[in-house]
């Protein structure tokens, strides 16, 4: 069986569809607080793949995350982001990714376009997929991976929640900025 392949001097997987590895993958989040510093978090379950088409450039992926799996090492800040002031996780508890195309690429940078939903409503974002390589774990299964970055505007999903501070400014940053690191293995 053929797990990579060389595609514009790339070596990359094989044909075929592949699950994000939960334990090796992380799906992490930054926001501006109070003006001066960042918050980070993540979220804790999700599940997705990526279907590798025999040209790369016409490859899908898609990734479902429950909204309430949202971590950022404080319980009463969770709390808050999975109310109705924010993500309103017991009305709309997935948010939801399905790529649309690839628009370009430059060596082992990719650039994928596609519809992120959040609160039921969808907005079309472009990620900046950085293809980390192919190759086999030491159990002689198949894995590649992959860093993702993507930025846009919380308030465009409903996300309006603030609160002005005295000084000047906003509580929570408009921003948000999306880091994935992971990796994926061929679907059973």
């Amino acid at each position: 069986m053929t797990t990579t392949r060389t595609w514009e001097s790339l070596t990359i997987p094989a044909v075929g569809t592949y699950n994000l590895d939960v334990a090796h993958t992380r799906i992490g989040f930054m926001v501006k607080h109070m003006m001066v510093s960042k918050v980070r978090g993540h979220f804790g379950s999700f599940s997705g793949s990526v279907t590798i088409a025999e040209n790369p450039l016409e490859s899908t992926a898609e990734l479902t995350i429950q909204a309430d799996s949202i971590d950022t090492g404080v319980a009463d800040r969770d709390g808050h982001l999975r109310s109705d002031d924010f993500l309103a996780t017991e009305k709309f508890p997935t948010i939801t990714f399905r790529s649309t195309r690839v628009v370009g690429h430059s060596g082992d940078e990719f650039t994928v376009v596609g519809d992120l939903t959040v609160r039921d409503v969808t907005k079309e974002v472009e990620l900046t997929v950085e293809y980390g390589g192919a190759g086999t774990n030491p159990w002689g299964a198949p894995v590649w991976g992959f860093s993702i970055t993507t930025e846009f505007d919380r308030e465009e999903f409903g996300l309006t929640w603030n609160q002005a501070l005295e000084t000047g400014g906003v509580l929570v940053g408009k921003k948000v900025k999306i880091e994935i690191e992971g990796e994926a293995n061929p679907a059973a």
